[in-house]
């Protein structure tokens, strides 16, 4: 009786324990777990959230988990909009970066006008972060034509912002790098009296918004149901070229708005140089979180889990002293074995490995 019981339970505890590692967030959770204890290893005080002054003297947070969570900012919420545009076009937008650079482009020109040292603000900066994420939705929506309209396939339709982009982005700027005047930093930074990253903020209330938005509307459905079979889709009411469309709208608008955090955090753009490579990061994010990079169902949980992930990996080869040009390098390689884990080829490789091994076992008891 003793013997079956226990059988009972290791069969109940394999079921559980197959269970959670089969979940989709299973792998980017586990190495972000992973990540975070290599880093208490190397820093045992890694962990430590203190109460420290900015330069101003004003009391603010400081640690490295909140350095984490500010820098992942842009990297999150572009996250969010490059998972809408894979569900619905079966392809990614690598023109992201190159756009952050005609955002910021705009919002400089609109902040500074032609002064490169304004001693004020040319205009207000709500007026400035709507004509930032108009400017990325336009973007956003000439991708979008490119590919709902002309069928142009989602990588070469934005390979064209992605040439181009940032000479678009100084010429926005007249050629000049104008800096801003302080306050225009509050938002990539402190606002005064809250110490909390002004950017940690924004992404809390982005999340907010994007959850609510995929639960009180049909657009994640929608977006799922183009991706999986458009054609599919169309007969059952829907317009594909609509859908995908509106995607690429709302990754413009996500744009806009890390264009306008990014923007802030130096209160200047070089649009030759900001935010290197970002797209690489946000299609990773996106791979990472268990999503298919060929469309259909998405998760946006494990799209935002795998941003986070990338961002402590990147802090944590910063902190190691790796040089900042084999930086990417460390992280292809580590990223291509995570993404080649959760491939259906692997998953079932190492099932039947595991069917086969508790076969065995099976096989051995009953022979004893």
């Amino acid at each position: 009786m003793n013997k079956i019981s226990s059988e009972l339970d290791t069969d109940r505890s394999t079921s559980v324990i197959k269970l959670i590692t089969k979940h989709r967030l299973f792998i980017p959770i586990a190495f972000l777990a992973f990540l975070l204890l290599i880093n208490i290893f190397i820093n045992p005080g890694f962990l430590k959230i203190s109460l420290g002054s900015d330069s101003t003297g004003n009391p603010v947070l400081i640690g490295n988990l909140i350095n984490i969570l500010s820098n992942s900012t842009e990297l999150v919420i572009l996250a969010i909009g490059m998972t809408l545009v894979t569900a619905s076009s079966r392809g990614q937008d690598i023109s992201v970066g190159a756009t952050i650079a005609i955002v910021g482009g705009v919002i400089m020109r609109v902040l500074c006008g032609n002064e490169t040292q304004p001693t004020e603000l040319h205009a207000p900066i709500i007026v400035a972060l709507l004509l930032g994420c108009l400017a990325g939705m336009a973007c956003g929506a000439f991708n979008g034509i490119l590919v709902a309209k002309f069928n142009i396939q989602p990588m070469v339709a934005t390979l064209i912002l992605f040439t181009a982009g940032r000479s678009i982005g100084s010429m926005a700027m007249g050629g000049l790098k104008p800096k801003a005047v302080a306050s225009f930093g509050y938002y990539g930074n402190f606002i005064p009296g809250v110490p909390i990253p002004t950017p940690i903020l924004i992404t809390v209330v982005i999340i907010a918004i994007t959850f609510l938005m995929l639960k009180k509307t049909n657009l994640g459905l929608y977006t799922q149901a183009v991706g999986i079979n458009d054609k599919s889709s169309r007969l059952n009411g829907l317009n594909p070229a609509k859908i995908k469309f509106l995607t690429y709208v709302i990754l413009g608008l996500c744009v806009g708005i890390a264009g306008f955090i990014q923007s802030s955090r130096v209160q200047t753009v070089n649009p030759y140089t900001i935010v290197p490579s970002i797209e690489m990061d946000v299609i990773l994010a996106v791979a990472l979180g268990g999503n298919s990079l060929g469309g259909g169902k998405f998760n946006m949980t494990g799209s935002i889990i795998g941003a986070y992930t990338i961002q402590t990996l990147t802090s944590m080869l910063t902190t190691l002293n790796v040089n900042t040009n084999a930086v990417p390098v460390f992280k292809a390689v580590i990223i291509i074995i995570l993404v080649a884990i959760q491939t259906p080829v692997i998953r079932e490789f190492f099932g039947k490995r595991v069917a086969l091994s508790r076969l065995t076992d099976s096989n051995v008891k009953e022979s004893g």
